[in-house]
């Protein structure tokens, strides 16, 4: 089975094929370039280096959120449009197990973190094995403090991914000795984890290009401030 794979949940975007258990080819880009400058082009080049058609993609996959609500929704976009012009069945992946993924030989607890502002972040625990990775915790939203409650008492080793790795590793070193911060090659969002976390879905998690939409924790920025307004005009 050929999988396309794609990420745009945050700053980087990726793209990858991945065959059988094997990555075929992944292309990454970290710039200030708009993920819809960058994601289309990207995937182009890796279907001719790869000597790919897009007919012969099996099937797509897409972190499908938490993340940036702009680069999620390009993302989904992007794949929408692939599957549904090739007819072909899609997944969204969750952004956290995506990364992962990237972890899978580790053993210990993976901790997932996005930077969501606010002063929260976006969370996922998984506990690795040094061959399989098992959710723990459900993805979602909450405080530096309230993520450190949970760890503080932990004894395994927590290996932080993901672009708020720095950020909770510099608020928690002090009190976690057994925190550590991922290599740069495995921590960050990338489509080759896309790719793996959509390998282990179970068949009823594989949807059509229509039913595919991004995933959001938390209502977006706009939608909050516009709550906050009619709020204060009821006072």
């Amino acid at each position: 089975m050929k999988l396309l794979a794609i990420d745009s949940s945050a700053t980087a975007a990726s793209a990858a094929i991945w065959e059988d258990g094997v990555l075929r080819g992944e292309f990454f880009i970290n710039t200030k370039l708009t993920h819809s400058q960058t994601l289309m082009p990207m995937v182009e080049a890796l279907l001719t280096s790869t000597s790919m058609d897009l007919s012969e993609i099996d099937r797509f996959a897409v972190a499908a959120g938490p993340g940036s609500f702009t680069g999620l929704r390009i993302g989904v976009a992007a794949v929408k449009g692939m599957a549904m012009a090739q007819g072909k069945p899609c997944a969204a992946v969750s952004t956290l197990e995506a990364m992962a993924c990237q972890m899978d030989l580790a053993e210990g607890i993976v901790c997932a973190v996005m930077d969501a502002r606010c002063s929260q972040v976006y969370n996922a625990l998984f506990l690795a094995d040094h061959k399989t990775l098992t959710r723990i915790s459900e993805d979602r939203a909450l405080s530096v403090e309230q993520l450190q409650q949970q760890l503080i008492e932990q004894k395994k080793r927590v290996f932080l991914v993901g672009d708020g790795a720095n950020l909770c590793y510099n608020k928690m070193k002090e009190n976690i000795p057994v925190l550590s911060v991922a290599p740069e090659q495995l921590r960050m969002q990338r489509a080759s984890g896309v790719a793996k976390a959509a390998e282990r879905l179970p068949a009823d998690r594989w949807i059509t290009a229509s039913a595919l939409m991004p995933v959001y924790l938390r209502p977006p920025q706009a939608e909050r401030e516009l709550k906050e307004r009619q709020a204060l005009r009821r006072i």
